[in-house]
């Protein structure tokens, strides 16, 4: 129960709609415009880049929290698990909660930032390479989908560097199947060359 319980509280974490709350104050519903994604990107293209940059890092800061504040407070109360498997549900709880959040009839955001921050603190080392490579691929195609899809893919890869756990492997793995399956749109539009590109200019 105690288990449930974390889970629970993890996913509702998740779950708090920071983009959809920014567009929301400047009365813009989010859903209705660009992608209809309420993730960082879509808040750029409706909102403006202040918004887009606060959003960003609070949605880092949920997957965050979860597994290193909310983790330890919550794994005290006697859980019977592990603590590396327990921060590893917790992490995919509180990512689902921002992909499928109960607040917007689970139509939310693809998880990038917010397993950013989840990897942040359960293999920083490994999420170094994987921002390498979003950073890249971003610099070189301006399209932030498929910068986030082959940052995706080299996270579990990039676990194999470090000698990080079993559990931190499989969840890396988990993080990147998840992300890609919410970006099954984009990688259509990538395949027909009709995805759009950011241009941000400072």
């Amino acid at each position: 129960m105690r288990l449930f319980i974390a889970m629970f509280i993890a996913y509702l974490v998740g779950s708090i709609p920071t983009g959809y709350l920014f567009a929301k104050y400047k009365n813009i519903d989010l859903r209705l415009h660009g992608s209809g994604n309420v993730g960082a990107t879509n808040v750029f293209r409706a909102v403006g880049k202040l918004a887009a940059l606060i959003t960003l890092i609070i949605d880092v800061l949920k997957g965050l929290i979860v597994v290193s504040v909310l983790a330890d407070m919550l794994y005290s109360f006697r859980i019977d698990m592990g603590f590396t498997h327990y921060r590893a549900v917790l992490a995919l709880c509180v990512v689902a909660g921002h992909n499928w959040p109960v607040f917007l009839k689970f139509k939310g955001g693809k998880g990038v930032a917010t397993s950013a921050g989840v990897l942040l603190v359960i293999c920083p080392k490994a999420l170094l390479i994987g921002l390498c490579i979003w950073v890249f691929v971003f610099i070189c195609t301006k399209i932030v989908s498929l910068a986030s899809i082959m940052a995706a893919v080299a996270m579990p890869i990039s676990t194999y560097f470090y000698t990080y756990s079993f559990t931190t492997r499989y969840l890396t793995i988990a993080l990147a199947i998840l992300l890609i399956m919410r970006h099954r749109t984009n990688i259509k539009r990538l395949i027909s060359k009709e995805e759009k590109r950011i241009v941000v200019k400072i």
